[in-house]
C-alpha cells in the first residue's frame, strides 16, 4: 500500500486522513500469470493500481492475430476511459500480479471528499496519455531496431519476463525479426 501512497504523492499532497481514507476505498486482488484481469466484452469500471508484476492489453485484428498493444508494469494505474463501454481489448496478466483496485463509486467518493484528489488523478492520467502518445509516434517514425532499445529503455526489466512473440507483437515486427535484431545488438 505504501508503493500507491508514495506514487500519489509524486502528483499532490496528501494529509494523513486522507491517506487512511484512500486506503479504506481499495480492494487487493492477485492473479496467476496467464489470466486475464479483464476479457474484451466486459464492462470495466474501476481504476486499478499495479502492485507487482506486468499486464498486457491486446486485441484480435480482423485476420485473428493477437496483437500486443501496450505494456504496464509496478507502480502504474489502468483505468476504461469509456467508463459506460465494454472493453474492446483484453488485458492479460504477463506475469503473478498483486493489484490495488477501486471500485467506481469508491473512486467517486474520494474525487468528492478529497479537495485535490481530481487535480492529482488528472495529472497522473495526463503523464500516462503522454507515454501513449509517445509510443504511438515511435511506432511510426522509428526503425525496428530502435524500437527495439527505445523498449529496452523505457521497460528494462520487462524484457526478461515477457514472451518475445509478445514484445514482437509490441513492436509492430515478427518473432523472426525480433531475433535477428537481438542477434545483431547482443
Amino acid at each position: 500500500m505504501k508503493e500507491l501512497v508514495n506514487f500519489l504523492l509524486q502528483f499532490g499532497d496528501l494529509n494523513q486522513q486522507q491517506i487512511d481514507l484512500i486506503k479504506s476505498k481499495t480492494t487487493k486482488l492477485e492473479f496467476k500469470k496467464d489470466a486475464y484481469f479483464i476479457e474484451a466484452g466486459q464492462m470495466f469500471n474501476q481504476v486499478a493500481f499495479i502492485l507487482e508484476g506486468i499486464l498486457r492489453i491486446c486485441y484480435y485484428n480482423n485476420k485473428g492475430e493477437e496483437i500486443t498493444k501496450y505494456f504496464l508494469d509496478k507502480n502504474r494505474f489502468l483505468a476504461n476511459p469509456y467508463k459506460e463501454e465494454p472493453m474492446t481489448e483484453y488485458i492479460q496478466v504477463v506475469t503473478d500480479c498483486k493489484l490495488i483496485v477501486f471500485y467506481q463509486e469508491d473512486w467517486n467518493e474520494l474525487s468528492q471528499t478529497i479537495v485535490n484528489w481530481d487535480s492529482i488523478t488528472s495529472k497522473i492520467f495526463q503523464k500516462a496519455l503522454v507515454e501513449k502518445l509517445d509510443r504511438r509516434s515511435s511506432l511510426v517514425t522509428e526503425d525496428a531496431t530502435t524500437r527495439y532499445l527505445t523498449f529496452l529503455v523505457k521497460f528494462p526489466n520487462m524484457v526478461n519476463h515477457v514472451p518475445l512473440s509478445y514484445v514482437a507483437s509490441y513492436l509492430g515486427i515478427t518473432q523472426q525479426s525480433l531475433s535477428r535484431i537481438r542477434k545483431n545488438i547482443h
